[in-house]
């Protein structure tokens, strides 16, 4: 029996996060937690007036990602979280071990194009630099797959499906 794996959507800002994280998981058949809903106010309020997260503002974010993760383990599911540094992945990794990352991956200029035309997203396009200067893509060592960002919704997904596929069995 292959049991889902609970898989973390992670990218900078603009690469479709909250778009291809529920379609990827209606496509598993799992369920979708919005990463952005696990920040407290204080983080979206800061966000929101173009100041860039601290590792600190962070910690209480990924650690509730961390534990909605752990408790799907062996049920899988799908979060979104930029989970931009090894550091933040390490530390969800620690929370839910057999979590594995599908890092959607792309040009600049599309990303920034997609984000400046976002309605009603705190996250303004000025932080995609930041977003950028900050990124560790994934490392050899690391459970997950890249996968471009170029094309409509279903291509990407179907293209996460896919790399996703031929990864091991959950941890559980």
């Amino acid at each position: 029996m292959n049991t889902p794996h609970v898989v973390v959507v992670m990218g900078v800002a603009g690469t479709g996060k909250t778009t291809i994280g529920p379609l990827l998981a209606a496509r598993l058949g799992v369920p979708y937690a919005e990463g952005d809903d696990f920040h407290p106010p204080a983080n979206i309020a800061k966000m929101t007036a173009g100041t860039p997260l601290t590792d600190e503002d962070r910690g209480p974010w990924l650690d509730a990602i961390g534990d909605w993760a752990q408790g799907r383990a062996g049920l899988g599911g799908v979060v979104s979280c930029s989970a931009l540094k090894r550091a933040y992945r390490d530390r969800l990794r620690s929370a839910a071990p057999g979590v594995v990352f599908v890092h959607l991956t792309g040009d600049r200029a599309l990303i920034e194009d997609r984000m400046s035309h976002r309605q009603g997203h705190f996250m303004p396009t000025a932080l995609l630099d930041s977003q950028f200067a900050t990124l560790q893509p994934l490392q050899a060592d690391e459970a997950g797959v890249a996968v471009d960002v170029a094309g409509s919704p279903a291509e990407i997904t179907e293209r996460a499906e896919h790399a996703l596929a031929s990864l091991p069995e959950p941890i559980r």
